[in-house]
């Protein structure tokens, strides 16, 4: 059984944005590995804690996504 796992900042997406990004690659490892395989394809979004990840030395908020996000 395939497990696609992501994890984001918490705050950044909202629940129907989860949902298409579970859609859509659930789609995109269907259509690699076949059509069988979909009801068999685990995809769980892990939440971490705004301000609980860091990119380059610096810790990230839900809020400094959120504007790199809008431009």
């Amino acid at each position: 059984m395939p497990l696609i796992q992501v994890k984001v900042v918490a705050g950044v997406f909202t629940t129907s944005q989860k949902q298409q990004i579970i859609e859509r690659l659930t789609d995109a490892l269907v259509e690699v590995q076949g059509e069988n395989l979909r009801q068999h394809t685990w995809c769980v979004i892990e939440e971490i804690a705004s301000g609980a990840w860091g990119i380059g030395g610096q810790s990230q908020t839900a809020d400094d996504i959120n504007a790199l996000a809008s431009g």
